[in-house]
This record gives structure tokens, C-alpha cells and sequence, in this order.
């Protein structure tokens, strides 16, 4: 019988290994991609990407300042997409 530590430790390696994939995939449309707004959304996909690594790592090791620091990654990268998308409309950013 799996015990369920086991268990939670199996779900964090798949979880891990699938956003890492998830991160290389985005990179690959980052570098390849053929317009500038397939880029900036595949920086905003690296983003929530790695959103998600540190929420996995937080909960791996059991330290709640992750989650801070998530919140904090969640902002940032908001307002860089709004800020990529604001340019490439506009040509500036602050009117």
C-alpha cells in the first residue's frame, strides 16, 4: 500500500516535470515565434509557468514565503503583459 507522503511526493515530481516541460515548450515559441504577440504570450505562459514552480516548491518544503513571493511574481507579471501589449498597440507605454 502507498502511503500517502509517498503519494504527495509521486504528484509534486509529476507536477514539477510537467511545468519544467511546459517552460521549455514556451521558450521554444518564444524564440521561434513568428509574430510579437505569439512572444509576449508566450512570456506571459513563462510567467504563470513559473508562477507555479514557486507555489510547487513552496509546498515542497513547507515554507509559506513562497506564496508571498508568488503573489508577488502574479503582479509583475501582469503588468509587464499589460505593458508589451500597451506598446505594441501604441508605440508607448505612458501617455
Amino acid at each position: 500500500m502507498i502511503s500517502a507522503p509517498d503519494l504527495l511526493n509521486f504528484a509534486l515530481i509529476v507536477a514539477f516535470v510537467s511545468l519544467a516541460f511546459a517552460q521549455l515548450m514556451c521558450m521554444v515559441r518564444l524564440v521561434l515565434g513568428p509574430g510579437t504577440g505569439d512572444r509576449i504570450l508566450a512570456l506571459d505562459t513563462m510567467v504563470i509557468n513559473a508562477l507555479g514552480l514557486v507555489i510547487l516548491l513552496g509546498i515542497h518544503q513547507g515554507v509559506t514565503i513562497y506564496f508571498e513571493v508568488s503573489l508577488l511574481i502574479a503582479m509583475l507579471g501582469f503588468v509587464s503583459t499589460v505593458a508589451l501589449a500597451r506598446f505594441m498597440l501604441r508605440g508607448d507605454i505612458i501617455e
